[in-house]
């Protein structure tokens, strides 16, 4: 496994402690994740929500920057934000689906 392939499990494994206000799954699981990008301790996550204009993506970008950023190899997160494609039911994982309707939600 390369270092950037060790690194990316670091932040997935991070990133899956962080979650959505109103929803209790996990932001990765909740499919806001669409990319991860690791360049020399530079960490570019390009991010959705659920509706553009949501009110809490500072609080998230904000939890996104502050866990990455305990990394060893990370120095630096950039967090992007982005609306194209637009989020749906159909990005949430299998086990973000199952943690769901555990829930009581019918995904």
């Amino acid at each position: 496994m390369s270092e950037n392939s060790e690194l990316k499990e670091k932040i997935i494994a991070e990133l899956k402690k962080i979650f959505d206000p109103e929803i209790p799954i996990n932001i990765y699981d909740l499919g806001f994740i669409y990319d991860i990008g690791i360049d020399n301790g530079k960490v570019h996550i390009l991010m959705t929500l659920t509706v553009p204009g949501c009110p809490i993506h500072h609080i998230l970008t904000r939890q996104i920057k502050e866990q990455l950023s305990r990394l060893d190899g990370i120095e630096e997160v950039d967090v992007e934000l982005t609306f194209e494609p637009r989020w749906s039911v159909e990005k949430i994982t299998e086990d973000g689906k199952a943690r769901l309707r555990e829930l009581g939600y019918n995904v």
